[in-house]
């Protein structure tokens, strides 16, 4: 096939970590593929009479940790310049993250591929999005009252609580029956009844990992991260300390992980992370999935080639 022009919305490039990013290693992809590559962060996205304008650098990739990228200058161009668009910004998922996905659907609407799809990135929160599968999960409530939160303890006796808008583990707490400190964290957390938040049933197999399941163009990978927590942690994501080792999927994983695929594909979520603990969903990651590295590193996996290999056939 020709050679597409991907464009990668990110972070500052500077700012990345060359060991562990999965973005890179998407980069590193097309690349090898034979495509091309340009390189913005969201603020460089722009209306002109309702066309989407992109400031952008074009961007070579190396495999180098003391040089592993070169950007050309800025120009603007077109959303149509572009045959596909990745969307890699990482949450927060604030104003400014949602706004970029209001713009990057005018691309959309120009022709072009953007992946993931920035309606149901914008509609798919990351934790509410998982209780569309409530059989999968363990007992969950999303609440703003203390009332429920309380009573919800109270049945389950030991309880994780978290916001809905967290990323790496950020504002997750334990707490059970006897904790002494409920109405406090339960008022920072809900700022004061004000904002709605997550409580689930602790799932005590966490100490075996919160596995990281990737799911590329409707198909589960073999293998998953099992992000492991570190001596007295609660959370096991790799930001808040947690050992990541790749593992094969069990039976039940790859079940579960079966069961939420084919939703993905039909809401053109084509590259996406399913957390699940225990065998439980617990989240169902898509704004921008890592742990790509850390797999392919310890079982010889390609799955950025895989992701690139399937958006080809996409536009095939």
């Amino acid at each position: 096939m020709k050679p597409l022009n991907f464009l990668i919305v990110m972070d500052d490039i500077h700012t990345i970590n060359y060991k562990k990013d999965t973005t890179l290693a998407m980069l590193w992809a097309i690349a090898d593929r034979g495509h091309t590559a340009h390189y913005c962060q969201i603020h460089d996205l722009w209306l002109d009479n309702g066309a989407l304008q992109i400031d952008s650098q074009s961007l070579k990739t190396f495999k180098d940790p003391a040089h592993f990228y070169e950007l050309g200058e800025k120009t603007t161009q077109p959303a149509s310049a572009f045959d596909v668009i990745l969307m890699r910004k990482d949450p927060p998922f604030d104003m400014q993250f949602l706004y970029s996905l209001y713009l990057l659907e005018y691309a959309q609407r120009a022709g072009v591929l953007v992946v993931n799809n920035p309606e149901s990135v914008r509609d798919c929160n990351e934790k509410l999005f998982a209780t569309q599968f409530p059989e999968l999960m363990t007992p969950t409530i999303v609440t703003n009252k203390q009332t429920h939160i309380r009573d919800f303890i109270k049945t389950h006796q030991d309880v994780i609580v978290k916001p809905l808008d967290g990323m790496g583990g950020m504002g997750i707490f334990r707490l059970t029956a006897d904790s002494p400190n409920i109405g406090s964290t339960l008022e920072m957390l809900t700022q004061l009844e004000s904002l709605p938040v997550m409580a689930q049933k602790y799932l005590p197999e966490i100490k075996d990992g919160d596995k990281r399941i990737l799911i590329v163009g409707g198909k589960p990978v073999d293998y998953c991260l099992a992000r492991i927590p570190s001596q007295g942690e609660t959370r096991g994501n790799l930001a808040a300390g947690g050992r990541g080792v790749a593992m094969p999927l069990s039976a039940q994983e790859r079940q579960v992980a079966e069961q939420v695929a084919p939703v993905l594909l039909q809401k053109g979520l084509y590259f996406v992370g399913l957390d699940v603990i225990g065998g439980k969903v617990t989240e169902i990651n898509v704004t921008s999935p890592t742990c790509v590295r850390e797999i392919d590193d310890q079982c010889g996996t390609h799955i950025a080639e895989d992701f690139i290999a399937f958006i080809e056939t996409k536009i095939n």
